[in-house]
């Protein structure tokens, strides 16, 4: 029988905080929606294909601390 856990305040908090990151992330992009547009297509499709993907990167340590309770693995 797996033995169960008290459950971690560490989870709600970076929920929290992970949904506060993305509405921060996302007013920035569409507040750059129009100098965004300026620039030509392929250029403005790069743009928000990178912009698009690069709001994973900084959450690896949110998540290994909302597992861990460490900022690392190491």
């Amino acid at each position: 029988m797996v033995p169960v856990s008290e459950p971690s305040w560490r989870k709600p908090v970076g929920v929290l905080a992970l949904i506060a990151y993305i509405v921060i992330y996302a007013v920035l992009v569409a507040s750059a929606a129009d100098w965004l547009s300026t620039l030509p297509t392929a250029l403005m499709v790069g743009a928000y294909l990178i912009l698009g993907l690069a709001w994973v990167l900084p959450l690896k340590p949110l998540f290994v601390w909302m597992n861990t309770g460490r900022w690392s693995r190491s």
